[in-house]
């Protein structure tokens, strides 16, 4: 996707509308526990503020459910980001409205207003056309850098495009399809794409799309029991999707006509139950005792798997080895994880797409050494499923 961004374009003394992701986890108190993605949208705040901008930054905040709800305001967020970038931030009373055209009406150059939280109108989701027009008349350029929502039709993502002249990308959204769209195009091989989760059913249209891409896949997390339970192998207690054996002997039967060397494990950890008190221990595949669960990959998986990534050129990896939440059980997903910085080190492209595993790599303190993490979890699954990402088309060419 070949994308206009925030470098193509003249903003000096420009209003500019920006959609950012500031749905940051906050505690009883109000206070943000989090603040990674209002650091990652400080490059294109910048951009914008050294360019001569004025800049109103629109984001949802959790799940208010069209109606105002003070607990999910945005001033926490108005108040971190003012201490980031040595400067005020403004906090709008709302997101649309003659007070919140009057505040933007009043910027100077360099100033910068937040609005309040997008999702306490029904509208932002529904995508109301008229909603979309509202917004879009606070500005005169739209950026859109919320990765993380770009999966989804709101009014701020793609309604918007519709009511304004230029509308491009922030530079976290350039960045994302930089390295997604890169490993998915063209990447240097080998290529090696690591999938785990507890589901087949929700990286089905992943594993089929990367078939067309990859050399190697390395199948890791709860759903390789449907793949032994469909292979005959006794599975003990571990988590099965029943409804889904046939389809995993046909990705099996796809891989193999492809030429696709797909792996499964050889050993996994297994425990009478999933609380953090449980011990554990390695039980080959084919031997898992009754009333036992998989909980993650063994060591001779961890070997084997670490081996093929160290010998990778570019890696993509989405979804964990097991229940890495449980620090017993989460030997097999750091392993990986430390196979990928290694891997980074000996000059490969390594890409984490978002959600469990970005949150692994960060468990593990291997964020700065891996080549890429997606910021957008549902989003990052969508666009290896080759899924258009409709707040990513909507942007100028």
């Amino acid at each position: 996707m070949k994308k206009k961004t925030l470098s193509d374009i003249s903003i000096q003394g420009k209003r500019v509308l920006m959609r950012v992701d500031f749905n940051v986890p906050l505690d009883e108190q109000k206070k943000i526990t989090d603040d990674k993605r209002i650091v990652e949208s400080l490059p294109s705040i910048r951009k914008i503020l050294e360019g001569g901008g004025r800049l109103i930054l629109m984001s949802h905040l959790g799940r208010p459910k069209g109606k105002v709800n003070p607990e999910f305001s945005l001033a926490p967020v108005a108040a971190r980001l003012s201490e980031l970038i040595d400067a005020p931030v403004k906090m709008a009373k709302d997101c649309i409205g003659n007070e919140v055209m009057q505040q933007v009406l009043e910027m100077q150059d360099g100033d910068v207003i937040l609005l309040e939280n997008l999702r306490f109108h029904p509208e932002e989701e529904a995508n109301d056309p008229d909603f979309s027009k509202e917004l879009a008349s606070l500005g005169e350029v739209y950026v859109n850098d919320a990765f993380g929502t770009a999966h989804r039709a709101h009014a701020s993502t793609e309604g918007i495009t519709h009511y304004v002249q230029t509308a491009v990308a922030g530079f976290l959204i350039e960045r994302e399809l930089m390295y997604l769209g890169k490993a998915l195009e063209e990447p240097k091989r080998p290529f090696v794409a690591i999938l785990g989760g507890s589901k087949i059913s929700g990286k089905i249209d992943v594993l089929e799309n990367l078939f067309n891409k990859v050399d190697t896949v390395l199948i890791g997390g709860a759903m390789i029991f449907t793949f032994f339970k469909a292979q005959g192998h006794a599975v003990g207690n571990s988590l099965v999707e029943d409804s889904k054996t046939d389809l995993a002997l046909s990705l099996l039967e796809q891989a193999k006509k492809r030429g696709i060397r797909l792996l499964l494990p050889e050993d996994v950890m297994v425990a009478p139950e999933i609380s953090a008190g449980a011990s554990c221990h390695p039980e080959s595949i084919g031997a898992i005792s009754d009333g036992l669960i998989g909980v993650d990959i063994g060591p001779k998986t961890v070997e084997t798997y670490s081996r093929e990534i160290l010998g990778a050129k570019t890696v993509l990896w989405n979804g964990p080895m097991g229940v890495f939440e449980i620090d017993n059980f989460a030997t097999g997903t750091f392993a990986v994880a430390k196979a990928l910085a290694e891997a980074t080190g000996k000059g490969a492209t390594t890409i984490v797409g978002g959600g469990d595993s970005a949150a692994a790599i960060a468990k593990a303190g291997l964020a700065g050494e891996i080549t890429h993490i997606s910021t957008g979890g549902g989003a990052s699954l969508e666009f290896l499923e080759g899924k258009d990402l409709p707040g990513i088309s909507a942007l100028n060419d």
